[in-house]
């Protein structure tokens, strides 16, 4: 089996067919389809979901352990707590997203309300009360980190079930997915390029906290803007509501029975943490690696994100021509040998024409990981005969908080390997350490990736799928 060339125009199922034109109501038209929705009002909520979790990412370690002095076995710890904790709640989450139904639709109530949740949550973390240390430090960090990672969990899952839903032939749906990745590498211009300019010279300095809360209020105020507009604006398919409600523990052990779920969870999550330690590490890298200020750190974000943003249209190209599978499998390869030349760099410059060959590879994985997960959804409703995007989103979450996890281990091990346990203790060479984290431990993940990823196939599309939206209705009521 072979990822289906993106040129062809596929539903998902008959359906979800849209096929008609009227409307009857607000998200209906006269057939009882999803009035549809312009990809670029789907695609910029990606801008508001990725500006909170992004600056939670790029800066939280900075912020914790080194400037206010977290130990960074206590941060392994939290993030295995969480990971713990997040294994439970995400299958519940996407189930009741799944079972929701009102008025207002399945999946837009979560986003409405998720957004401020998150924005909470996220300006608390970055607002430590002065003179916290030990314990009490890390309880904040705690609660607050593992909200964040919640909050986002519900927004996410909620947000990527109605990738498939919206969009159901591959040519639209790859369309709304390459703006959306490029919203989210706008976002990321922001929340990882410009932040730590924002924390250390705008409203703050490199030795203290103040400007972290600022901009963390800055951001929060966007996403949430961003995000309810988003919400309001999308039309779900009215005939995913009337199908039957999933059950949990059915679903759930009918997605781990799934071998796609455990061979493109894994290989994604290679992906996933190599870039997780990439943007948790290179405000330090630049500190010690480099040598230069944590300011500089924009200019090497900046070219890695601008590069990316700009292959979104070549690699969406690809796909149309050669497919979503082996689009990934390439990008893949190229993301891995990409960390070499970071390790290399010993100037601001030298890491910044490395970062362009990181963002080449990081384009590719971003125009394709999602066809291949949506993939995933389409074969398990075709299968079963239940649209339970959230709940099988939300287990592949699992895979995603292994970046936590692996991240705080990658982080404890500098303090054995290294001596670096935090700014107040850093060892004797800081520097080596943070190429091992950010350079060695992504290639090493990366480089497991693309090889595993030649040994993933996802299915070819059903008859169903393989018919224009007009037809399968066509087909449907003919009984054809």
């Amino acid at each position: 089996m072979r990822a289906a060339i993106v040129g062809e125009e596929r539903t998902v199922s008959s359906h979800a067919a849209p096929t008609a034109a009227s409307d009857d109501g607000p998200g209906h038209a006269s057939d009882g389809t999803a009035a549809r929705t312009p990809p670029w009002r789907y695609a910029i909520g990606m801008f508001g979901t990725s500006i909170p979790i992004n600056m939670v990412k790029g800066s939280v370690i900075l912020y914790y352990v080194d400037i206010l002095g977290l130990d960074v076995r206590a941060y392994g710890v939290v993030m295995t707590i969480y990971a713990i904790i997040d294994a439970i709640d995400n299958p519940i989450l996407g189930y009741l997203s799944d079972r929701t139904r009102t008025r207002f639709g399945r999946r837009r109530p979560w986003l409405v309300v998720g957004a401020p949740l998150l924005a909470a949550s996220m300006i608390a973390l970055f607002s430590a009360p002065a003179g916290l240390d030990g314990v009490a430090l890390v309880l904040w960090f705690a609660v607050f980190a593992i909200l964040t990672e919640a909050f986002d969990s519900v927004l996410n899952a909620n947000y990527g079930a109605l990738l498939p839903e919206l969009f159901p032939r591959e040519r639209q749906r790859a369309v709304a997915n390459g703006l959306r990745q490029g919203f989210q590498l706008v976002a990321l211009v922001i929340s990882l390029a410009v932040t730590p300019l924002l924390t250390t010279q705008v409203f703050g300095t490199e030795e203290t906290t103040g400007g972290f809360a600022t901009t963390a209020i800055l951001y929060a105020a966007v996403a949430c803007i961003v995000i309810v507009y988003m919400a309001v604006g999308v039309r779900e398919n009215p005939r995913y509501a009337a199908d039957r409600r999933p059950a949990l523990l059915s679903g759930v052990a009918a997605i781990v029975r799934n071998p796609l779920f455990w061979k493109v969870g894994l290989v994604g999550a290679c992906y996933g943490v190599a870039m997780a330690l990439v943007l948790s590490g290179v405000q330090l890298y630049v500190r010690y690696s480099l040598g230069l200020p944590v300011a500089d750190a924009l200019f090497l974000q900046a070219v890695v994100i601008l590069v990316a943003a700009g292959g979104l249209a070549v690699w969406t190209r690809i796909v149309a021509r050669r497919g979503a599978l082996w689009t990934w499998r390439v990008a893949y390869a190229i993301l891995a040998v990409s960390f070499a030349g970071l390790f290399l760099a010993t100037g601001l410059v030298p890491a910044m024409l490395a970062g362009a060959l990181v963002g080449i590879g990081w384009s590719g994985m971003l125009a394709t990981n999602d066809l291949i997960v949506a993939r995933v959804l389409d074969a398990d409703a075709s299968t079963h005969g239940e649209h339970r995007e959230g709940l099988f989103l939300s287990a592949f979450g699992f895979f995603g908080r292994l970046n936590g996890v692996i991240t705080g281990l990658a982080l404890t091990s500098l303090g054995v390997f290294f001596g670096y346990n935090s700014g107040d203790d850093p060892g004797q060479d800081p520097g080596l350490a943070f190429r091992m984290y950010l350079c060695v431990y992504p290639f090493v993940l990366t480089t497991i990736g693309a090889v595993a990823s030649r040994l993933v196939s996802v299915p070819e599309p059903t008859a169903d799928q393989a018919l224009g939206g007009t037809a399968a209705a066509a087909v449907e009521k003919t009984g054809r």
